[in-house]
């Protein structure tokens, strides 16, 4: 019987302190809490690499036009053209490949002069030590040059403060679906 009891005391404490640090990471008192070490911390640098898949037609669509303007299809660039979208992130470029995270976000045709992008994405990292971490990627997207390069302006979770920059490659682009397989190589520095 004393064994029993010293088991269930052992398992309940182990219970409580994952519940409690659980909910501690996500609320107020913890990001404040979190803040207040930023003195001490060291910044850090983190390299992610995967693979942006953007399906805008034909099956398990993953982006979406929402808005375009009077004058959208008349312009070579598509000016105007806002889209929405949820793609997954991949491991690589294979459509089967793991899923690491989403995409999650709006870019719009925002050039008149070439076909730009406004891109305005979170990633959101589902798998791995990142898992419930964020980044936000934000910037000027000229997607026929070989390479972009945009800013990480923020993120949650592990990545607090982040900031850096995210590159862009087109590995595979269809001109008749306009799907597309992007190329992402992020340096990250956070705390």
């Amino acid at each position: 019987m004393a064994k029993l009891c010293i088991i269930f005391v052992l398992c309940s404490l182990v219970i409580i302190s994952i519940v409690a640090a659980g909910g501690l990471k996500k609320g107020p008192e913890a990001v404040e809490k979190w803040f207040t070490n930023i003195p001490y911390a060291k910044e850090k640098l983190t390299k992610l690499h995967f693979y942006f898949h953007d399906t805008v037609s034909g099956n398990n669509i993953t982006s979406y036009s929402v808005a375009q303007s009077n004058m959208t299809f008349k312009s070579p660039t598509l000016f105007g053209l806002v889209s929405v979208a949820d793609d997954p992130l991949r491991e690589g470029p294979e459509p089967d490949s793991k899923i690491v995270g989403r995409a999650q976000g709006i870019y719009s045709s925002a050039s008149l002069e070439e076909l730009g992008l406004l891109m305005t994405l979170n990633f959101v990292f589902t798998d791995g030590k990142f898992n419930g971490s964020t980044l936000s990627v934000f910037g000027h997207n000229p997607v026929f040059d070989k390479y972009r390069e945009m800013s990480i302006v923020g993120g949650s979770g592990v990545f607090r403060l982040a900031r850096g920059i995210a590159t862009a490659q087109t590995v595979w682009y269809n001109l008749t679906t306009n799907n597309a397989v992007v190329e992402y190589t992020l340096m990250v520095l956070h705390y």
